[in-house]
């Protein structure tokens, strides 16, 4: 999926350039704009949840690490559900927002009139995806609270300056036996 969201950026990159200069030249594609705002909503929303399972998701730790492992634990639990809890919460509302527009025959005010229940629906794709991955994982981190409460801060915590500096080590090592810098 995260490649296929990357091919997407990349076609959508190179029809914008193509944009750029059929307009100098007088002439325009017409709706890349439009299509570039619904691709950016669907892949964020699509990438939401790879980025969770990565552990990617900014998270500002400043007081987090300061306080007793088990108060660490319950912070991060409680940032797992929250996080799952706002996943299907907007998985909800956007739900709703589709069939608004299924009712109602809506579409898009630009030339393509483009039938919003098509991009709300691959939307809500990315957002059922989130959705799926985020609650699966405060399942889990709830089950590890209850199981293993060591295993919370490992599994769900922020990455350590320590993990991060080990990954990039690690990532420029891999580059440069590829040749690259």
């Amino acid at each position: 999926m995260a490649l296929l969201c990357g091919w997407a950026m990349l076609a959508f990159t190179l029809a914008t350039c193509l944009e750029i200069v059929l307009r100098k030249l007088g002439y325009s594609l017409q709706g890349i704009d439009e299509i570039g705002g619904y691709l950016m909503a669907v892949l964020s929303c699509a990438g939401f949840g790879y980025t969770l399972a990565h552990n990617a998701h900014t998270r500002i730790d400043l007081v987090l690490a300061a306080l007793p492992r088990a108060a660490q634990a319950a912070l991060n639990v409680l940032a797992m559900v929250t996080l799952a809890a706002l996943a299907v919460f907007m998985l909800w509302r956007a739900g709703a927002e589709l069939l608004d527009s299924i009712e109602l025959k809506s579409v898009s005010t630009s030339p393509l009139q483009v039938p919003l229940w098509i991009p709300q629906s691959l939307w809500i794709a990315g957002l059922g995806l989130f959705a799926i991955v985020a609650a699966a994982y405060a399942v889990h981190a709830l089950w590890l609270l209850m199981r293993n409460p060591g295993e919370v801060n490992r599994c769900y915590g922020p990455p350590s300056v320590q993990h991060e500096l080990a990954a990039e080590l690690a990532s420029l090592k891999q580059r440069q036996s590829q040749g690259g810098a």
